[in-house]
């Protein structure tokens, strides 16, 4: 079997929700670890190279993206950002598979959204090749991540919403809404008409 028949092959069972062999990736996300290092070396005056770069190590960027120094992402190619994002000092994407995110949506500083998981048995976890699971994340339009909040693997945060500082989202969170805590849950409603 080719290197690249191994990633199709591991593609399509992550696509499928299934144990994948993340080691098939290495070569994209070694990479990709090195372009990150590189976007924090270039310059804030010189933006529109940074909107450039983002737009290149991103799967699809929209309109002026801002990604502050401190990004850490996985593969890259895998997250999916529409108009006016931005994002603050050392987030990290793990973006084991799609990572979508709508327009006008503002993380805080140290967010972490992760797609990729384990099996909870420890049996299926301990395996020799280190498979593990990716299940994608969507985030809608005019939402909010507050700093330190940690959105995880499979998790749909609706338009308009709104994530407090510190809060791990471990469910999906309607549109129109304020959540906190961990595990985050809905604490109001926001009357975004």
């Amino acid at each position: 079997m080719t290197k690249e028949d191994k990633i199709l092959e591991e593609t399509r069972k992550r696509d499928r929700g299934e144990l994948f062999a993340p080691a098939a990736f290495l070569d994209e996300m070694f990479e990709t670890r090195d372009r990150c290092e590189k976007y924090s070396t270039i310059p804030y005056a010189r933006q529109n190279e940074r909107m450039a770069f983002i737009k290149s190590l991103f799967g699809g960027s929209g309109k002026n993206p801002i990604v502050e120094n401190g990004f850490k992402c996985n593969q890259g190619s895998n997250i999916f950002v529409g108009d006016n994002f931005y994002c603050n000092m050392n987030c990290t994407i793990y973006d084991s598979c799609r990572v979508t995110i709508g327009d006008n949506v503002m993380f805080g500083p140290n967010v972490t959204v992760c797609t990729a998981t384990h099996p909870l048995k420890a049996s299926e976890r301990l395996n020799p090749e280190g498979k593990e699971l990716a299940y994608p994340v969507t985030i809608g339009n005019d939402v909010w991540i507050g700093g330190g909040a940690f959105i995880n693997p499979g998790v749909t945060i609706g338009d308009g919403a709104v994530i407090a500082s510190g809060s791990v989202v471990t469910c999906d969170i309607p549109a129109d809404t304020l959540a906190a805590g961990v595990p985050a849950v809905v604490k109001k409603k926001i009357d975004n008409t």
